[in-house]
């Protein structure tokens, strides 16, 4: 006769852990500019990640928006009008 108890299989449910990560579910509206629009989207890597590793993600997309915006200050605009105005002497 075995003096150990018998095993029994329980099945526990995991429990809620408020400090694991969660979705924040924040709305991201398409702006229409791919490059901007794909910034946008990176953010929801950050849903994923304990808060430590956010930092590394908002640095990310702050880095491909600032891009985005100087590259659009390098693309050449429209020429200049031309002076209608005449000099005479």
């Amino acid at each position: 006769m075995s003096d150990a108890a018998p095993e029994t299989d329980t099945l526990q449910e995991p429990e809620h852990d408020p400090a694991a990560p969660a979705p924040l579910n924040v709305p991201r509206t398409p702006t229409g500019n791919p490059e901007v629009d794909a910034q946008l989207e990176r953010l929801a890597d950050a849903d994923h990640l304990a808060t430590d590793g956010h930092v590394e993600v908002y640095e990310d997309v702050h880095r491909g928006l600032r891009d985005a915006l100087t590259a659009l200050d390098a693309r050449p605009g429209p020429p200049a009008p031309s002076s209608s105005y005449e000099h005479r002497s």
